[in-house]
This record gives C-alpha cells, structure tokens and sequence, in this order.
C-alpha cells in the first residue's frame, strides 16, 4: 500500500476524488494491520448505521433485543468541524519534480475532507485564498458536499501574491462554531506577522495547525554554477553563485526554526511537509488533531 501513498504515483491520477480514496483507503487498511488500530477505547454513544459503515462496529447485542442496527462511538470518533485554509498564492506553483507544492497541498487537502466526511461523518469545509478569499465553500455535512469541496480545489489555480492578513479577518467572521482549523501554505512571510494573524483563530477554541509544504529543493538546492533566481509572486531577480548554498540554507533553517517556535508558543500545531513524502504522514497529524477534539 505504501506506494500508493507515494504524492509521485498519485500524480498520475486526474481525479482528486480518485487520489483522496486511494490515499486514504490505503492509510486505513494499514491501520487496520496495526495492533493499535482505534482512535479510542472509551465508550461515548451509539449512533443509526449509515450504508457503507463498518459492520464490525455494529452492537449486535443491541440489535437482537430491537431488531434495529446501531454502531458503538468512542470519544475518539465524536463528530467535530474541519476547516481548512489553503494558500493559492504564485509561490506555491514551484516544483522540482512532481507534484508540485500547490498539487501538493489539493493531495493533502482532499484526502483530509474524504477522511473527514466520508470516515469519520464531520463536517468540512474550504477558504481557499491569496490575498483574498477566493472561494468559502461552508462547512457541512449534507449530501454533495464532498463533490462541492473537490471542486472548489479543482478550481484553487496559484495566482497573485499572499497576505494572510485580510482572508484570517474574514474568516474569522464567517466562523460560527469551534473544530479544526488548518492552514495548508508554504508559508514565504515573516513568521511573527503569520503567527499574529492565525493565533485568534485559537483563542476563539479551535484546535489550529500550520500545515506547512516546502520542495526539498527549496530547503537543501543544488546549485553548480551561477542562477538566476526568480521570485513568482514579485517576479524579482536575484543572481546567485553556488557559494550562496550554504547561507540561503542556514536561512531558509532559521525561518522554519522560528516559525515552529512562534506557532508552538502560541498554542498552534506546526507540522512541515515536503513535496516528496508519502500521504499517510499528514493523515496521522489530522488524526492527532482529531484526538485533541
């Protein structure tokens, strides 16, 4: 399975529908193999069985005596809220390889609404931005909503440049109830000014990671000889040597560094993803969130 969890075969798949079933499906027959499977062993409720539902979580007992089939819930499998904040801004276009970041960052998104709706029957939903709210799809579970999520992602094309600024206000004006708050971006701003304008998102009770997708290039490149770089959101030029190595990557280091810093002290998730790593990584952080719930 773990080859279909790999971001470069799943590049090959045209539908994001298709990846976010081939990712997940393949991340739970894995945890299915694990002597740890479950998110928790502490009884909270039952709940109506839904077509499609795991029959193994069916009461039996309970249908015997009411001829009626319920499913046992744990504290780990309440329903809560998802949201998820994805950056469309230019900078996120770059790839060394395939995919690249903002391909990247759909694979990751998808595959957490499939979880979300499909396995675990929360609710989700998508602002996807630059330095706008380019599209809010709001978050439900009513019937389609998968569908209106993959295609707000479909459509979630890179352009313009990012401000975290003024899409976090009006979010947070749209945001009626607590859950799960990710931000998926690379995250190319001072971290201070990231961590000012994502951290009322958590003093208003919601659980907030910072999902951030970098290429490997971006964090150790390989430079021969002397390139031009070129900045996609600013299209500024910087001509550098292959001696600028060592400094661009003590920076980039110090950046990341302080962004974990910044966001943790505040009370924020921080988790960083490269390009190149299988799917099943970011699965386990949302289900670590999931447990905060």
């Amino acid at each position: 399975m773990q080859r279909f969890l790999d971001p470069s075969v799943l590049a090959s798949i045209s539908s994001l529908e298709l990846i976010a079933k081939t990712v997940v499906d393949g991340f739970v027959a894995g945890l299915h193999r694990s002597p740890a499977f479950g998110f928790s062993q502490e009884f909270a409720e039952y709940r109506a069985y839904a077509q499609g539902d795991d029959l193994r979580h069916v009461d039996w007992n309970l249908f015997a005596r009411t001829e009626r089939c319920y499913l046992k819930r744990y504290e780990g499998e309440t329903n809560s809220q998802l949201m998820i904040l994805l950056d469309a801004s230019n900078s996120m276009q770059y790839g060394s390889g395939i995919p690249a970041k903002s391909d990247y960052a759909r694979y990751i998104a998808a595959s957490l609404f499939y979880m979300a709706i499909h396995n675990q029957r929360d609710a989700a939903g998508i602002i996807v931005f630059d330095d706008e709210i380019r599209d809010y799809v709001h978050p439900s579970t009513r019937q389609g909503q998968l569908t209106r999520l993959f295609v707000a992602l479909e459509q979630a094309e890179p352009r313009a440049r990012t401000d975290f600024l003024k899409p976090l206000a009006r979010f947070q004006a749209l945001l009626h109830r607590r859950g799960i708050v990710i931000v998926i971006s690379d995250f190319y701003e001072d971290p201070a000014a990231i961590v000012q304008a994502i951290e009322s998102l958590r003093f208003r009770g919601n659980d907030v990671a910072l999902f951030h997708i970098l290429d490997p290039l971006e964090i150790d490149p390989d430079l021969e000889s002397p390139t031009v770089l070129v900045d996609m959101e600013s299209d500024r030029r910087l001509e550098v040597t292959p001696e600028y190595v060592s400094t661009y990557r003590a920076k980039v280091q110090a950046h990341i560094q302080q962004l974990r810093e910044l966001t943790q002290s505040s009370g924020l998730d921080y988790h960083l993803f490269l390009t190149n790593q299988p799917l099943d990584t970011v699965l386990r952080q949302y289900l670590s969130l999931r447990r905060t719930r």
